[in-house]
């Protein structure tokens, strides 16, 4: 308590508890009276807010009070409520009083009293008060053990700034580690910048049901941590329906439409019964579209008026639907570069977008694949009733090549989950050891060796597009890319390097200027000559 401010208490008067005219009232414990008959408490100033139809009892409880204490100023406000066990009538009366009080934090310190009045009085002070409406702490009173005597009781006050309470604020980061733990699987990633992504993707999942995106290749774990933010949800209370999902790739034509938005019976040949559709099925509860990029332009147009207006209509009806869905959207495509094309809408784009991120690929976060083995040596173990560890040189050699740059995990996780589940099932013994590991990393090399044109040997291409970039790219695109900037970052400039890649052109121009040609071609793909520079380490 801020001994050089003035306290001013705000409280409803307790029509029972405050009440009495007959003299033995003064035996009573009456809690606003009480709050002035604490010998160590100076109150400045007391608000008390009555209904106009106690106004004779709210000016006894007034000359009681002043008679206890004559320095208090204690100030009648007739509250005018319909009804004072309507929420927000009595809410409304209440807000409007607050906001026009000349409230001055600086001289003075409130505290709102919530022992008086009725329930819904006391619950909208306390809502004022949390919403710092009223800029003071929560007052409550108690009466003594034995009345009688002139005793006030007791009074506690509560501040519901929760920074103040160390066990809480303890508590609070605790259960939000455990959140962060369970999106990310319990696995203890260690890439700074995907710890970074995990920790927002929390707070959004608990905090916002605006759509979220989630960009990254096959394998990188989309599905998995719209699940994760699903079930997240479930367990805060955000949602109360299912997890559905779909793959947009495997939707086609009519059925498109269908198996989204649902249809009547004959809405097209072949709908002989009726369907409700995925986005009804996803009512209360969260819709997972992976790969939203390949929903042709008339479904995404009936899509962005299901997200912003929560209705549909299903094909062949008149009569919409409607779902209340929170939606989580997944793409290996630069929807940016689909959105210039026309082969993807602007406007559902921007809808879908205010909470976008990239998930990067595992082999651009080497630093997680020792926990992700581990982990899926232990998860693959106990499905198959099995116990599996690597001796201590089979595990280093298998990490080795598995962070080293000769392993494209170019099926991402899926590649890695299978990679783990060979090795635990063919360990004999429930040993893997450096044999097993070379057959793997042969394996391996294998399956990976028809991409070495395309993946392996692209690094520069690689380094400066993302993943969704690269992974639109026809072949024809990739192959010229890499051979261009593989000039680039031998070359000392921008014009050597345009010398060099357009030398028999050149020839026939009138006017010579090949740096802006590459310019202009490097900027088709958002590459300027300072990320060449940062590619190769130089300024």
């Amino acid at each position: 308590m801020d001994s050089q401010k003035s306290i001013v208490v705000i409280g409803f008067l307790g029509t029972q508890l405050d009440g009495g005219t007959a003299p033995g009232r003064w035996e009573k414990w009456r809690p606003s009276l009480s709050m002035l008959q604490h010998e160590d408490l100076q109150i400045a100033r007391f608000e008390l807010l009555y209904s106009p139809r106690f106004a004779k009892l709210a000016e006894l409880v007034r000359a009681d009070m002043t008679q206890v204490s004559p320095e208090t100023v204690v100030n009648l406000v007739p509250m005018q409520t319909r009804d004072a066990w309507d929420f927000g009538d009595v809410y409304g009366a209440l807000y409007d009083w607050v906001r026009h009080y000349p409230f001055d934090t600086e001289r003075e310190t409130y505290w709102a009293h919530i022992t008086t009045g009725t329930h819904v009085a006391q619950i909208c002070m306390f809502l004022l008060t949390e919403a710092r409406h009223i800029p003071g702490v929560l007052l409550q009173t108690s009466p003594p053990k034995r009345q009688g005597g002139g005793n006030p009781g007791t009074y506690a006050l509560i501040d519901l700034d929760l920074s103040r309470y160390d066990g809480l604020a303890q508590r609070f980061d605790q259960a939000r580690n455990d959140a962060v733990t369970y999106l990310k699987g319990g696995i203890a990633t260690r890439n700074a910048a995907f710890n970074a992504l995990i920790d927002e993707v929390e707070h959004v999942a608990v905090r916002s049901r605006a759509p979220v995106l989630f960009i990254g290749p096959t394998g990188a774990g989309k599905s998995h941590l719209a699940r994760r933010v699903f079930e997240l949800k479930k367990a805060q209370h955000q949602v109360e329906g299912v997890f559905v999902e779909v793959n947009c790739a495997t939707l086609q034509g009519d059925g498109a439409a269908s198996t989204l938005f649902g249809h009547r019976k004959g809405a097209f040949t072949g709908a002989i019964t009726e369907r409700a559709g995925l986005l009804k099925a996803a009512d209360k509860g969260v819709l997972f579209l992976d790969e939203i990029g390949e929903l042709g332009l008339d479904e995404q147009a009936m899509l962005l008026k299901a997200i912003e207006e929560k209705r549909f209509y299903p094909m062949g009806s008149d009569r919409e639907v409607s779902s209340d869905f929170q939606l989580i959207a997944g793409t290996h495509r630069d929807l940016r570069r689909d959105v210039a094309e026309g082969r993807f809408r602007e406007d559902l784009f921007a809808r879908i977008n205010l909470w976008s991120y990239a998930l990067p690929g595992l082999a651009q976060r080497s630093e997680d694949i020792e926990p992700n083995v581990d982990f899926l040596v232990e998860r693959i173990g106990r499905e198959l009733k099995r116990t599996a560890r690597f001796n201590k040189e089979a595990r280093e050699r298998y990490l080795q090549f598995a962070q080293s740059r000769d392993a494209l995990w170019r099926g991402n996780f899926r590649d890695l989950a299978g990679s783990v589940t060979r090795l635990v099932t063919l360990a004999e013994g429930g040993r893997i050891t450096g044999a097993l590991v070379d057959a793997e990393v042969d394996r391996l090399r294998w399956l990976w060796s028809d991409a070495d044109v395309t993946q392996h040997d692209s690094v520069v291409a690689r380094s400066l597009l993302d993943a969704g970039q690269w992974d639109a790219l026809d072949l024809f695109d990739r192959v010229q890319l890499e051979a261009v900037l593989q000039v680039c970052v031998t070359s000392r400039s921008l014009s050597e390097a345009g010398r060099t890649l357009f030398q028999r052109s050149r020839e026939a121009k009138v006017v010579v200027n090949d740096a802006d040609r590459l310019r202009k071609y490097l900027l088709k793909y958002g590459i300027a000559w300072k990320d060449i520079d940062r590619a190769r380490g130089v300024g």
